[in-house]
């Protein structure tokens, strides 16, 4: 950024004001905007980009300061000192509420790890609403260390809570007795913590008005047992570090507003999935052979394959598969789930499977099916007749989605793919197909994107800003 001379910030004040003079003759109607609009604007920004609001123009000038703090924070090793006096000095100087605190804490050792208990000991964290912590540090550290206990401080204002580690070392306290009470959580994400069931669950029965909750690569629950009237979104994996103390089976006992529930990766064979009573759920996945036993109600499935079929779930809508390009694979959960209108396969190079079904008759096929997204698609004969059937069969599909290798999707790759898929015969006319380069670890869906319940489709990537390392 350029340096702002006083000449220059005196005729970006004098054009806010006067249309006369303000660029391309048009009026500054932005600032024109109530404070209290303006301010929330303000509050959503990133804190850097908030802060320099104040050389917008003279109006804008003593917002920031009034304004809900919105504070991003990186510490590290070799700037610690700088990086947590920069933190002091704003919450000094800012005198409206800190509304969100995201701390990115790096340190090669614990040691210097307390002054995060001084940070958030801070009269100006009182009402805080988010807090996002994300500790990296040395993985070659082989004691636990407890997530700082002033965390707990804030709970009594806390809307959203997310605490992340790079190693599977630090702990969550154990001390269930004196639990405070989380009376406003809405969101709460643990991602290589350890905690013990006893832990977890007596943490949530003080979340009463949870919706989101992600548990992810933790360590030390084993069991998890979900009876929420208020949760509408759950994601889980097992551990990535260890087998020992891993994550093996999921209960959802009584979840009456369940929408979603996200097995985001299960790394380790053997684990079971029991959904009981769910009736609203509407968007599952990504399911994988490493799912040894899922019961959805009365259907059971072992390794993704049926083995117990009393009914289907008419509010599926939305299904995610991580699995090999298996044609009747897909075919079985399409006849238990007949209203899905989106489905999303990972193909994993697993097996030579045929897929030369022409024609079959499916309610979903017939009436709902409207988009299908193939990542990991390589366009061999197994993947060709795999998508060759959905083009020849879904009857009101709107879109296929291809995401390839980048080495491979080039524009003469891709025209030798539409001339494959016989789209002269496809059931229906309106069908577009959509290539695209692949986007990483494609077979995760983000975390956050789990918890945001603005977003119907937490696998659409259509409009994914998430850094890569937050997958």
């Amino acid at each position: 950024m350029g340096v702002v001379t006083g000449a220059k910030k005196r005729r970006l004040d004098e054009e806010s004001s006067n249309p006369e003079l303000a660029p391309r003759g048009g009026e500054d109607l932005i600032s024109r905007l109530p404070n209290d609009i303006l301010t929330g604007i303000i509050a959503i920004l990133p804190g850097k980009d908030a802060a320099r609001t104040q050389m917008l123009s003279r109006r804008w000038r003593p917002l920031w300061c009034s304004a809900p703090l919105n504070l991003e924070a990186r510490v590290n090793g070799g700037t610690m000192v700088m990086d947590v006096i920069t933190i002091y000095s704003t919450l000094q100087t800012h005198k409206g509420p800190v509304r969100r605190f995201s701390l990115n804490w790096s340190y090669a050792y614990y040691g210097h790890f307390p002054v995060v208990d001084s940070i958030l000991g801070s009269h100006r964290l009182d009402n805080l609403q988010e807090f996002e912590f994300e500790l990296f540090y040395n993985n070659n550290c082989s004691q636990n260390h407890s997530v700082p206990r002033s965390v707990l401080r804030l709970s009594h204002t806390l809307r959203v809570l997310s605490i992340r580690s790079v190693c599977d070392r630090l702990q969550f306290p154990m001390e269930t007795a004196c639990m405070p009470n989380f009376p406003h959580l809405k969101e709460l994400t643990l991602s290589t913590v350890n905690i013990m069931d006893s832990t977890i669950h007596c943490l949530l029965s003080q979340c009463p008005v949870l919706e989101s909750l992600v548990l992810d690569g933790n360590r030390g629950c084993r069991r998890l047992r979900i009876c929420s009237l208020g949760l509408r979104s759950l994601g889980v994996s097992d551990s990535h570090f260890s087998i020992k103390g891993k994550l093996e089976e999921v209960i959802i006992k009584n979840a009456p507003l369940l929408e979603r529930f996200t097995p985001r990766y299960i790394q380790h064979e053997g684990f079971v999935i029991r959904v009981i009573q769910a009736p609203k759920l509407k968007t599952l996945g990504y399911l994988s052979d490493t799912i040894s036993t899922l019961e959805l109600g009365t259907m059971v499935f072992q390794k993704l394959v049926p083995v117990s079929l009393s009914n289907v779930m008419r509010a599926m809508k939305i299904l995610a598969l991580n699995t090999a390009p298996n044609l009747d694979v897909v075919i079985d959960f399409l006849k238990c789930f007949p209203c899905v209108e989106k489905l999303y396969i990972v193909g994993i190079n697993q097996g030579n499977f045929k897929n030369v079904r022409r024609y079959i008759s499916l309610e979903c096929l017939d009436l709902h099916l409207k988009m299908v997204e193939f990542i990991n698609y390589q366009g061999d004969l197994t993947d060709l007749n795999f998508i060759k059937f959905f083009v020849l069969n879904a009857r009101v599909l709107e879109c296929i989605k291809f995401v390839s290798r980048r080495d491979k999707c080039d524009a003469k790759w891709i025209k030798k793919q539409h001339q494959r898929l016989q789209l002269y015969s496809r059931a229906s006319r309106g069908v577009t197909l959509d290539f695209q380069a692949d986007y990483g670890a494609c077979s995760l869906v983000h975390m956050k994107h789990i918890c945001d319940l603005t977003k119907n489709d937490p696998f659409d990537r259509s409009f994914c800003r998430c850094r890569d390392e937050e997958i």
